[in-house]
């Protein structure tokens, strides 16, 4: 057994190194949003697997999240947050066109659109120009992506939790992605320290090894799966693609952390739950599905998926996964 133990091991670290030969290797696509002139990238990641959850060095700070081997099929993933410029384009009528690609029969007058917020939920953070869409629900960010997908065919949707930790770790099994200690994060990233107290413009900080930008802080990120304190043990021995499908609203997992938050909680396996305080000073009945007027440090980031999937198979997905 002990033998079979480092082979283990050696296994897993030829995987993981493996993994970082990509590096250089990683496929991008603009994609332009049909009828706009915005656009966003995408990185194309390679299938394989890696050791989610706490590293050994986390674990002797007593930061336990977990461990588990996990396995995912390739996908597609935005190289950047997703930015209020982008996010525009669905929340307001007038910026949207029937403009689809291959003639999906798209039409802009049959979207439910997200509610004017009644304040600035940013607090004057910033906007146009790059800034990170932020305040939403995580039903919003998934109406965003329903939509996104009905105007290209394509299919995005969130990044699942282990998709979201795979491509933060770009092939690494440190804390974070540029190692296991806490300095060096100011290259990296905009947390509490950096901020002054707002999220900035994407891009800004160093990538990880696979070209992703502020996977850790700026803003976190919404993933698909409802949030469990056992998530690891709801695995199995093998885990491919796993998702822990919502029961009910909340809570969601977020992932990366946020300017609001001190380095411990920008590590890779950090995982939050949404909380319905996030919500609290809306002043709708019932609360709005769109809006989390508390929750100015939360955004998303989107993943396409490399197969195609029909119209209808996509918003039984949604239909799915979105509890409002």
């Amino acid at each position: 057994m002990k033998h079979l133990s480092v082979l283990i091991c050696v296994g897993l670290a030829f995987l993981v190194n493996s993994h970082a030969l990509f590096a250089q290797n990683i496929e991008k696509q603009r994609v332009v949003i049909p009828g706009t002139q915005i656009s966003f990238e995408l990185a194309n990641l390679p299938k394989g697997s890696f050791m989610m959850g706490s590293t050994t060095a986390e674990k002797d700070r007593g930061e336990n999240e977990g461990y588990h081997l996990v396995t995912l099929d390739g996908f597609w993933i935005g190289v950047c947050e997703v930015t209020w410029d982008e996010f525009y384009c669905f929340q307001f009528k007038h910026m949207d066109t029937d403009s689809s690609i291959n003639d999906s029969g798209f039409q802009a007058d049959a979207i439910a659109r997200p509610t004017p917020p009644y304040f600035d939920f940013t607090y004057g953070r910033g906007r146009a120009g790059g800034f990170p869409a932020a305040t939403m629900t995580q039903q919003a960010a998934l109406r965003y992506c329903q939509w996104l997908s009905d105007k290209t065919g394509d299919f995005y949707r969130l990044p699942t939790e282990a998709e979201w930790e795979y491509a933060c770790r770009a092939g690494t099994s440190t804390s974070f992605y540029w190692g296991d200690k806490q300095a060096g994060a100011d290259e990296y990233a905009w947390y509490f320290d950096n901020s002054s107290g707002s999220y900035q413009k994407v891009g800004t900080k160093k990538p990880n090894a696979w070209g992703l930008y502020d996977m850790h802080g700026n803003v976190a990120e919404w993933t698909l799966d409802f949030y469990s304190d056992q998530y690891f043990t709801l695995l199995d021995s093998s885990s491919t693609n796993p998702l822990v499908f919502p029961l009910k609203k909340h809570s969601r997992t977020v992932k990366g952390g946020s300017f609001e938050d001190y380095t411990p909680q920008l590590r890779c396996a950090s995982r939050k739950k949404s909380d319905p305080k996030w919500q609290a000073r809306d002043p709708q009945i019932p609360k709005s599905k769109w809006w989390n007027p508390d929750s100015p440090f939360v955004g998303f980031r989107i993943v396409r998926e490399l197969e195609p999937r029909t119209k209808e198979e996509r918003d039984a997905f949604f239909t799915k996964l979105i509890k409002d």
